[in-house]
């Protein structure tokens, strides 16, 4: 007895000197690592990285920019389902411990020996959370005390709701996706919350191996961890019976999701993008910032599906350039056709395809998506070869005229889904409108296809506006004392002028002369000779100076009589602001397309105040007591535009532009079937620019074709012809469902000069 005793005295020594010598120990390395340990108090003012989103102004999501995708959520987003499927597999007990568990590790260790791996994770969620904030993924001792002596700390500074959410927004969970609203917006393209049961286990078994548990990478692997999940679900009694038969029978749906973008509009993005890259720079793809933009996104589908169906209307009139590629299929098989197929984009919804057959009126094609499909006649028989742009070959009489086996073409389905043989425009296009009250761009579109070529027309291509530039002529005229009822002779005349270098004798399109001609047909008419007169009799420097109010750039004005017949560089977007003036009764407003920014919580980080059109400013300023020392209008005339045309000026372009349409060069604008509308038509020489630009007092667009490097459209191609039908589409859109808006003669103005 004697001896148990004194066994059991040192036993006890034994114990407590061992107690005190481990307290001595972890000690020793608390105050050893205290000093190298960050401050968990951060994690409160933690900023995920969180990509650049762009939308419309009706809250459309336009493009994402950001190698992460992530979308934070809040605690209370996260299904209760999810939190026990995330326990079960990562850490059950995660409500319970103090940020250690030794029973976890204890069953880790017990994983590890009898089965060779670790199912359930050995770290809690807490030491997940210092780990992935704060830490390296060394494995070494020293890290591993860093991580406990973290994960001690957090939890004695954060609640378990903000420690998991911290850890559901930071985990990597495959295919880009970081946190689990975007692991469940790429795999099933949902939100968390709308995620079955079976789905939010897969979800919760990818963070311990996003790749090797991918249920679209390795799909097998996948259900077995989403059932392994499960069943520790109904194990730890989270799920019932049920739940869980019902949950394992379901099949894999997740498949990959790109971004959820709700409205193309690539040009636009990459204006956003770049703009806001330049005060950013590469913090722009992590902040989360949301820019909502003016785009309306009806109208901007419009945009681009009028300049598309534009560009092909003028590359079908010009005939059939042939296939893109000539392919053998004696030597392919059918899964190498789609594989190729399927390697290849489509361009502004033209469809990849490959002849495998030709009949007398049809061609039978196989494409990636749609399979094997019929072209039949009506889709085949516009496609004269072409020639040059001013002939074609003769019309096709059969298909096989125009098709050969092993052809690669593009094609598209019509309204009806009848097939359409199409070709890739090599001419090009922009348009892009505006709300003439304050510059807000409504729609832009600077191209064909942005995946074809990122060369955005509307912004980077100064061209030549040919007769578009005439309205500004025009109005200087008007702003100098001529009127719409002025008489100048429209007849042949030659100048010798040192700047241009030679002899210049203009003529009107048509080569013909009118002779004594007023103002207002000599515009509606286009008439060159009256335009170079008007010039003259102003004097180039008082005409220049004034057209350059609009905001066109000065070293790209000649400053020469060529002017008069648009002999300038300018862009479309500079023409569309120029003409928004003509629409809004004659301010001068800027273009912009960012209305305001958040951050990624919604909190206002800039928003834009346009200058605006506002006629009412100035009867504020006119009518306020003079010395008074208030500031009637004051809030409204310091975002008020200025004006740069007179009220009385402004009514009367108005008026003569609505000539244009009336009985001139836009009369094709009368179907629209409105007395409101106005514009003008341009052609610049040897036809290589077309453009149309016109408005009412609500929208102002302006269309232009052109080939990138200027070269002729061909001889029957003005304005009228290739840029207006691409307006007249746009606009019937834009107005649809709207009352006529003509101005009203300004106070003390009963009619119109004519």
């Amino acid at each position: 007895m004697r001896i148990f005793y004194k066994l059991f005295k040192w036993l006890c020594v034994l114990a407590l000197t061992g107690i005190v010598a481990g307290v001595i120990a972890a000690a020793s390395i608390y105050y050893y690592f205290s000093p190298q340990l960050p401050d968990v108090e951060t994690l409160r003012e933690v900023r995920f990285q969180t990509p650049l989103r762009v939308y419309s102004a009706d809250k459309k999501l336009i493009a994402e920019f950001g190698e992460k995708r992530r979308t934070p959520v809040n605690y209370e987003q996260i299904p209760t389902d999810f939190v026990h499927a995330l326990q079960a597999a990562e850490d059950s007990r995660f409500f319970e411990h103090f940020g250690i568990d030794i029973k976890g590790l204890t069953r880790a260790a017990y994983q590890l020996a009898s089965t060779g791996h670790i199912q359930s994770g050995g770290s809690t969620i807490t030491m997940q959370v210092a780990k992935n904030f704060f830490l390296t993924r060394e494995r070494t001792f020293s890290r591993k005390f860093m991580e406990i002596l973290l994960a001690l700390r957090i939890e004695r500074a954060l609640s378990k709701e903000e420690i998991l959410e911290l850890y559901v927004n930071k985990i990597y969970l495959g295919h880009r996706s970081y946190g689990i609203q975007a692991a469940s917006t790429v795999y099933y393209g949902q939100s968390i919350e709308d995620l079955s049961l079976a789905q939010l286990a897969m979800i919760a078994g990818l963070p311990k191996a996003p790749s090797a548990n991918n249920p679209i990478s390795n799909p097998e692997n996948a259900m077995h961890r989403r059932n392994w999940i499960l069943g520790r679900m109904l194990d730890l009694g989270y799920i019932t019976e049920t739940r869980y038969d019902d949950a394992v029978s379901q099949p894999i749906t997740a498949r990959y999701h790109g971004s959820d973008i709700e409205l193309s509009a690539p040009y636009i993005a990459e204006m956003v993008r770049a703009d806001l890259y330049a005060q950013y720079g590469d913090d722009l793809y992590t902040e989360g910032l949301k820019v909502y933009t003016t785009i309306d996104s009806r109208l901007q589908q419009s945009a681009d599906r009028s300049l598309r169906t534009g560009l092909l209307a003028y590359t079908e009139r010009h005939g059939y350039r042939g296939p893109e590629q000539q392919l053998d299929l004696d030597s392919l098989s059918e899964q190498e056709l789609l594989e190729q197929l399927d390697d290849m984009p489509a361009f502004g919804d033209l469809i990849p395809a490959i002849v495998t057959e030709t009949g007398d009126k049809s061609a039978k094609l196989i494409t990636a998506d749609h399979g094997n499909i019929e072209l039949n006649w009506d889709g085949i028989s516009w496609a004269k070869p072409f020639k040059t742009v001013n002939y074609t070959g003769p019309a096709p009489k059969t298909a096989a005229d125009v098709l050969n086996k092993g052809d690669l073409v593009r094609i598209t389905q019509d309204e009806e889904g009848n097939w359409m043989l199409r070709q890739i425009p090599k001419v090009q296009g922009a348009i892009v409108s505006l709300n003439p009250k304050d510059g807000a761009i409504r729609a832009l579109s600077g191209g064909f296809s942005f995946t074809l070529n990122k060369f955005n027309r509307v912004t980077q291509a100064y061209r030549q506006p040919g007769s578009n530039i005439k309205p500004f002529l025009y109005t200087a005229a008007l702003e100098n004392g001529f009127t719409p009822a002025s008489i100048i002779n429209d007849a042949p005349v030659v100048f010798h002028d040192v700047s241009l270098e030679s002899n210049w004798r203009p003529e009107n399109d048509n080569g013909k002369f009118g002779g004594p001609t007023r103002l207002r047909e000599a515009l509606y008419r286009s008439r060159n000779l009256v335009s170079i007169r008007l010039m003259r009799s102003l004097g180039i420097e008082t005409a220049r100076d004034f057209m350059l109010q609009f905001g066109f750039e000065p070293e790209r004005f000649p400053a020469n009589l060529s002017l008069a017949l648009g002999s300038a560089d300018v862009t479309p977007l500079q023409i569309v602001s120029g003409y928004a003036t003509f629409a809004n009764g004659g301010f001068k407003i800027s273009p912009y397309l960012i209305s305001r920014i958040e951050t990624a919580s919604g909190d206002p980080v800039f928003e834009a105040r346009p200058k605006q059109a506002c006629p009412v400013c100035e009867i504020a300023e006119d009518s306020s007591p003079a010395n008074d020392g208030e500031e009637t209008g004051a809030s409204e005339a310091s975002y008020a535009a200025p004006r740069i045309i007179s009220p009385d000026g402004a009514f009367l372009i108005y008026n003569v532009m609505q000539d244009v349409i009336k009985r001139g060069t836009g009369r094709r604008a009368l179907v629209l079937n409105r007395g409101d509308i106005a514009g003008k038509t341009g052609t610049t020489n040897d036809q290589k620019d077309s453009w149309f630009s016109g408005f009412n007092q609500e929208v102002v667009t302006t269309a232009w074709v052109g080939y990138d490097q200027p070269t002729t459209l061909g001889r029957r191609e003005y304005g009228s012809t290739a840029a207006l039908p691409i307006w007249i589409d746009f606009m019937r859109d834009a107005l649809e469902g709207t009352p006529e808006s003509a101005p009203s003669a300004p106070r003390g103005r009963h009619q119109c000069a004519d």
